[in-house]
């Protein structure tokens, strides 16, 4: 799946000389937690987040006044907290490799770019979104986890016995197994009983069931 599919389009962005207290307000409205910052000829130059604007504020200790506080993030604009340095990616990247560079970057989001043109941002909450379509989670039917040989026509055999059946494989996800000889699988499996699809297990001599609910 490519990032165009499961990015936010046109996101709500702000410019560099916006304040502080603007830019939190802004999130509030949007019940967002990140803002791209374009300058004036539509260019990405920064990105702030709610964390970057809860460091941007007093230290609980301050001995100033909420008025006082409110008159110093007013002032303050948002170039001065914004990072600089954006990683980005672009709408065809495919969403695996955003979940990677977000995961070996420690950050919360990446946006999305045709070009110098911003299209889109992607956040953790999209990857989940995929995570969730990707095992079928709102779909009912039988979930099952097995371990595979990692040999060719091992998922076939499975399929073509689920078919068989009178099943429908809703969705299809592998990983690797407890060592480099198998893999592991978990599919979501509708239009048949936990019991037919466990006996279908059973006739494939190197799958191995380690779990089996009805979802």
């Amino acid at each position: 799946m490519i990032i165009s599919r499961v990015m936010s389009k046109n996101p709500v962005f702000v410019h560099p000389d916006i304040s502080v207290h603007d830019a939190r307000s802004l999130m509030d409205k949007e019940k967002i937690g990140r803002l791209p910052v374009l300058d004036k000829n539509q260019r990405l130059v920064g990105i702030v987040t709610r964390k970057d604007l809860l460091r941007a504020g007093p230290s609980l200790a301050t001995s100033l006044d909420i008025y006082e506080i409110s008159y110093l993030l007013s002032k303050l604009k948002v170039e001065k907290i914004m990072v600089k340095q954006v990683i980005t990616v672009t709408e065809n990247e495919v969403v695996e490799e955003a979940a990677r560079i977000m995961t070996d970057k420690d950050i919360s989001c990446l946006p999305v770019m045709r070009g110098s043109l911003l299209v889109g941002i992607i956040t953790g909450t999209d990857l989940l979104q995929v995570f969730i379509h990707a095992f079928g989670a709102r779909h009912p039917g039988v979930r099952i986890t097995l371990s595979m040989s990692e040999r060719p026509g091992q998922l076939a055999k499975l399929a073509g016995a689920i078919a068989e059946g009178g099943g429908n494989i809703v969705s299809f996800v592998s990983s690797e197994g407890d060592d480099l000889s198998r893999r592991r699988g978990t599919c979501k499996i509708s239009g048949m009983s936990r019991a037919a699809v466990e006996a279908i297990v059973k006739t494939i001599p190197e799958a191995e069931l380690e779990d089996i609910r009805e979802t």
